[in-house]
C-alpha cells in the first residue's frame, strides 16, 4: 500500500512517520518546501528519540526515512496512492476543497481519509462522486506516541473502505475504535466536555490550573490535566471546536468567556508561549496570571 499524507505539520508528519516506520511507502505534500523540510526534521528527531530509547535501531530509522518522499504537487502526491490522509487545518471549506482536488488526481479505488477531530466526515465527503470511499482517521497528538486512532464511519462509507482503514490502523501498531459520524465523535466530544468544565472552574475561582490538573492526573489517572491539555491542543483550536459543537449539540458546549479572552489576547497555549500556563521550549514554567483570570 502506498500512502499519501497531505500536510507536513504536527499531525501530518506524525502520520507519515508511523506509516513509514510500519513499512509503507509515504509521500508527504505541503505548499512550501520549507514546511516539508521542517516536517522531515521533526520526523528524524522523533525517530532518533526512538533509537535513544532502544525502541528502534539505527537501521530501522534509516529505512523509515528512506520510505518518505516529499512534494509540493498534490497531483504528484496522490497519483499512485492507495490511501490518502488529509491533515490540513480544521476548516470545513478547506477540507472539502482538498477532497475534491484529490478525487480529480488519485486512483478511483483509493481510500480518502480525513484526520478531522470533530467535523462531519459525511459533509467533507459530500463533494465526492463516490463518497463511499471516504472515512475519518482521527489520530492523536503526538501521533508516534499515542496509541489510539478513531475510525469515523460516514453515512456513505462502505464496508470495504472501513476494512481497509481498520487494517491500516492495526498495521501501524495503533488501537482502532470505530464510531459513527456525529459532532465531536466520541473522543473530542468527551475531551472537550471535560476541558470546558475545567475552564469554567477557573472562571469561578474553584481552583487554579495546577490544582485542577493535578486532581485529574492523580484522582482519575489522566496522563495530562484538562487545562494543560487545552494549552497543548491550542486554545484557538479548542475554541473553534466548542463553537462547532455548540452549533450542533447545544448550549452545554458554550465557550467560556475566559477562553475567548485568552484567544483574543493571542494567548493560544504552548505554541504561542502562553495560554493558561507559561511555556518555554515546550515545557510549563509557570501559570499565566492570577487564579480564575488572565
Amino acid at each position: 500500500m502506498r500512502v499519501s499524507v497531505l500536510g507536513a505539520g504536527t499531525m501530518g508528519h506524525g502520520i507519515a512517520q508511523v506509516a513509514a516506520t510500519a513499512g509503507y511507502d509515504v509521500t508527504i505534500r505541503d505548499l512550501e518546501e520549507a514546511i516539508l523540510e521542517s516536517g522531515i526534521a521533526s520526523i528524524e528527531s522523533n525517530l532518533q528519540g526512538g533509537v535513544d530509547r532502544d525502541k528502534l535501531t539505527d537501521a530501522e530509522k534509516a529505512a523509515a526515512l528512506e520510505r518518505i518522499a516529499t512534494t509540493t504537487s498534490l497531483p504528484d502526491a496522490v497519483a499512485d496512492a492507495d490511501l490518502v490522509v488529509e491533515a490540513v487545518p480544521e476548516d470545513m471549506g478547506l477540507k472539502r476543497d482538498t477532497f475534491e482536488e484529490v478525487a480529480a488526481h488519485a486512483p478511483a479505488e483509493a481510500v480518502l481519509a480525513t484526520n478531522t477531530s470533530s467535523l462531519s466526515v459525511t459533509a467533507i465527503a459530500s463533494v465526492l462522486d463516490r463518497p463511499e470511499r471516504a472515512v475519518g482517521l482521527h489520530f492523536f497528538n503526538p501521533v508516534h506516541i499515542m496509541g489510539l486512532v478513531e475510525i469515523v464511519v460516514g453515512e456513505r462509507t462502505d464496508e470495504e473502505t472501513l476494512s481497509t482503514a481498520t487494517e491500516f490502523v492495526e498495521a501501524i501498531g495503533k488501537e482502532p475504535v470505530t464510531v459513527t459520524d456525529s459532532a465531536g465523535f466520541a473522543s473530542s466530544r468527551l475531551g472537550v466536555a471535560i476541558g470546558v468544565e475545567a475552564i469554567r472552574m477557573l472562571e469561578e475561582g474553584v481552583a487554579g490550573p495546577r490544582d485542577v490538573d493535578t486532581a485529574m492526573e492523580l484522582g482519575y489517572n489522566h496522563p495530562m490535566g484538562p487545562i494543560e491539555l487545552c494549552d497543548v491542543v491550542g486554545l484557538d483550536v479548542r475554541l473553534d471546536i466548542l463553537e462547532y459543537l455548540r452549533e450542533e449539540l447545544g448550549e452545554r458546549f458554550r465557550p467560556p468567556q475566559l477562553l475567548k479572552r485568552k484567544v483574543r489576547a493571542g494567548k493560544l497555549g504552548r505554541k504561542s508561549g502562553e495560554g493558561f500556563y507559561v511555556w518555554e521550549d515546550g515545557e510549563v514554567v509557570g501559570v499565566s496570571g492570577e487564579r480564575g483570570g488572565d
